[in-house]
């Protein structure tokens, strides 16, 4: 079944910059040609994240690295067509009555090559540290004020494990039964009951809105070598299945 089907607009959350364009790039290209406007709820600002060698000895302030990760998302956001972009904690994504807070990268360790658990210690203002009712609650305003027909996010496991992405995942999917939207969930090609995104004749723009994240990744052709030196090729599907 295709969750798309009728919807005029959808909300993506995602946890850090860089996410959307790795995870579901194709998908926003998708959606915005066929005229579906698509607005990108991003969680954290990437602070924790590890910056490409080239770049380690200029980007060594986890501030100063928050604030190059949002303009490096804004470009992506922008190539992807994306038509508003919003970070949690900051109003409209901010529940009434609370000030604006940051929730910050919580990090993450590989529990294996390919699966992430979290840190044995995270800071105090971290995504994860948060009372995830009122992560939750920050998700559901903006979806009350941007009216999605749609919300889309991670599956259980975050995709790979990292303890953002459940996080917000979580969230995202409380907050949207909260507000009566449907709620599908980013998951494998070829995950049962998954209805298949293959963007592969938009590879050259996804390549363009990956060149963005320049402190996170570097594309090679069709691969990107992420900061860590993981090597992969880049995503052009993606399944989303719809959660009931």
């Amino acid at each position: 079944m295709n969750p798309f089907a009728g919807a005029g607009s959808v909300l993506l959350v995602h946890a850090h910059p860089d996410d959307e364009t790795l995870f579901s790039g194709g998908l926003i290209l998708m959606l915005a040609d066929a005229g579906i406007r698509v607005d990108l709820l991003t969680a954290t600002r990437g602070e924790r994240g590890e910056v490409v060698p080239a770049l380690r000895g200029r980007v060594d302030d986890p501030e100063a690295l928050a604030s190059i990760r949002v303009a490096e998302l804004r470009r992506a956001a922008t190539g992807l067509g994306v038509s508003h972009t919003w970070l949690l904690g900051e109003p409209p994504a901010r529940a009434p009555g609370l000030p604006p807070r940051v929730y910050s990268d919580s990090g993450m360790r590989w529990v294996t090559p390919t699966i992430a658990g979290p840190l044995d210690n995270v800071p105090a203002d971290a995504l994860t540290a948060a009372d995830p009712a009122q992560v939750a609650g920050d998700v559901l305003a903006l979806i009350r004020r941007s009216a999605p027909d749609l919300v889309v996010s991670y599956d259980d496991d975050g995709g790979y494990g990292h303890p953002d992405h459940r996080a917000i995942g979580r969230a995202a999917f409380e907050a949207s039964r909260d507000a009566g939207v449907p709620f599908a969930e980013l998951v494998p090609d070829d995950a049962t009951d998954a209805w298949v995104v293959d963007a592969a004749d938009r590879l050259d723009r996804i390549r363009e809105a990956l060149r963005a994240h320049a402190t996170q990744l570097t594309v090679h052709s069709d691969e990107v070598v992420h900061s860590g030196g993981q090597r992969e090729p880049i995503r052009t599907s993606v399944g989303v299945r719809l959660v009931r």
